[in-house]
């Protein structure tokens, strides 16, 4: 709702407002898309449909299409609605089929604000609502810039449980910065990947090889083609889309802000973080580096601190999971468990706190895994033949994001008591937990 416009009053017809009058643009490719389509799909069939069409009529044709892309897009666009209501936001869309989407407010766990490059020179932003129970995101796209920006903080505080009189003067959560990586650190941490490296070399080496062994062009180009692009998507692409990421704290949860072509402003929701996992791969260590990784229920927010020395970025997950502690030393399981997996036994490792259940595993690329006790869904205790012959059992523990955090190759009667003794810490952790309620 622009600012200084009243809510409406209860009882009443919400107001229905449209979207930023750019937004046929980004509609109108829909059109433009399906024929370029057609072409990849049969490019033998186009180019033989254009060769029989004159100049005349081919210039008709493209007029046409231009026309028809508009008129879809502005349509669409016409046709499009939200409104705010005291328990809901809904979005009607649809130019033939309508659709409308009844999103209820206490159920909106995350609002983010993305920004597309052309997006930011046109001075629009795209919103994103997190629901609890939903795998897809409902957006409303596009916005302009303070629009978003006040629509953001309305639902937030919606959703947080504020009185629909009283929002409007609630405005935008002031945010605390936790962490921000400069630039260099995020580039050399990119180079000191290596999976960077490895993507890099087979797109060296694969397509010469191919070359020798087919002699076919299409061969090396199908193969070298997406191997670059893996490794330009390991190496460049995460940096400009991790770059300037700053981590910031309010009241509705964390804030995330990064990019530096498209922008974008994400919520870390308060209580809906399932797991926490710190990566290090080897090559970081030296440094002290780690990277800080989340299962979020319902999110699609999968990174909290891209690289970052360890003991910052253990202060930003005591701000995620309040009176967790990662703990320095792990139990490795018993000298047998070499006959299974032989070498990479040593990677794994476990422990138990008050607050989470932690879970290591690697050697090269080492992960630690934390688990708060009020989010654990269920625990299972998993035994293979060869597992039976040699005492050893896994303790699986499965998470609200359908997720599973294993501790590997215990001796089984440990994985017995530890399945036990797990179930009981997941029982009194949900007994004891606070509401997910935000601002509270």
């Amino acid at each position: 709702m622009p600012a200084g416009e009243s809510a409406p009053a209860e009882g009443s017809v919400p107001l229905e407002r449209r979207l930023h009058p750019v937004t046929p643009l980004r509609r109108a490719w829909a059109p433009v898309a399906v024929l370029a389509g057609w072409a990849v799909h049969d490019p033998d069939g186009a180019q033989r449909q254009l060769m029989r069409l004159t100049t005349t009529v081919l210039l008709a044709s493209l007029a046409a299409a231009v026309l028809g892309a508009a008129l879809y897009g502005f349509l669409s666009w016409w046709f499009t609605h939200f409104s705010v209501t005291d328990t809901e936001l809904r979005i009607r869309t649809g130019l033939v089929f309508r659709r409308t989407a009844h999103i209820r407010l206490e159920r909106i766990q995350a609002v983010d604000v993305t920004q597309p490059l052309l997006a930011r020179v046109a001075g629009v932003a795209k919103l994103k609502l997190d629901v609890v129970g939903t795998d897809k995101k409902d957006e409303l796209a596009y916005l302009g810039q303070e629009e978003a920006r006040i629509l953001r903080a309305e639902l937030l505080a919606r959703a947080a449980g504020f009185a629909p009189e009283t929002v409007h003067g609630v405005g935008e959560a002031p945010v605390r910065r936790l962490l921000h990586v400069p630039a260099r650190v995020l580039a050399v941490s990119l180079v000191l990947t290596g999976a960077t490296w490895g993507t890099l070399a087979a797109a060296l080496v694969v397509p010469p090889l191919l070359w020798f062994a087919t002699h076919s062009v299409w061969t090396v180009l199908a193969t070298a083609l997406p191997l670059l692009g893996a490794a330009g998507a390991s190496s460049v692409g995460r940096f400009v889309t991790e770059y300037d990421w700053t981590v910031g704290e309010s009241p509705d949860g964390l804030r995330i802000d990064h990019g530096l072509l498209d922008r974008t402003h994400e919520t870390v929701p308060p209580g809906r973080v399932q797991t926490i996992h710190i990566v290090e791969p080897l090559l970081w260590r030296r440094r002290g580096w780690v990277r800080i990784e989340l299962d979020v229920a319902g999110s699609s927010n999968s990174v909290l601190v891209p690289v970052a020395p360890r003991e910052i970025a253990e202060s930003v997950i005591a701000r995620v999971l309040p009176g967790a502690t990662v703990p320095s030393t792990l139990a490795r399981p018993p000298r047998r468990a070499g006959r299974c997996l032989p070498l990479w036994w040593r990677g794994y490792g476990i422990a138990v706190t008050d607050t989470v259940f932690v879970a290591r595993h690697g050697l090269l690329r080492r992960s630690i895994s934390l688990v708060p006790h009020a989010k654990v869904q269920s625990v299972r205790l998993e035994q293979g033949p060869w597992q039976r012959r040699q005492g050893l059992a896994d303790v699986r523990v499965d998470t609200g994001a359908n997720k599973t955090v294993t501790a590997r190759l215990r001796d089984a009667e440990e994985a017995a008591e530890l399945l036990y003794a797990q179930a009981d810490r997941a029982l009194t952790g949900r007994r004891e937990a606070g509401p997910d309620r935000w601002m509270a």
